[in-house]
């Protein structure tokens, strides 16, 4: 299964819930990198994604984006394919 790199704070639910759906398809282990904790993470996670929101999903070297991108790819039947890929 590919690795699962996910940009996070503690405390964001959009971040709760992509990784509650990740693990609900087979995913045992989320890498977090908890940008309030690591602030220079945050500037590492703009330049990757282009984005300033959190949670933002990398599976494998994809960026998937957000919970809602996330959501969405796998109500397409995308996810697991990506997942899966080695």
């Amino acid at each position: 299964m590919n690795k699962v790199i996910m940009y996070s704070t503690q405390v964001c639910p959009y971040c709760q819930m992509a990784e509650r759906l990740l693990k609900s398809r087979g995913v045992a282990h989320v890498e977090k990198v908890l940008i309030d904790k690591d602030p220079s993470r945050r500037d590492e996670m703009m330049t990757r994604t282009g984005r300033r929101t959190v949670p933002q999903v990398f599976i494998g070297e994809t960026h998937v984006g957000g919970y809602d991108d996330l959501s969405a790819l796998d109500r397409a039947g995308g996810l697991m394919p990506l997942l899966e890929a080695a």
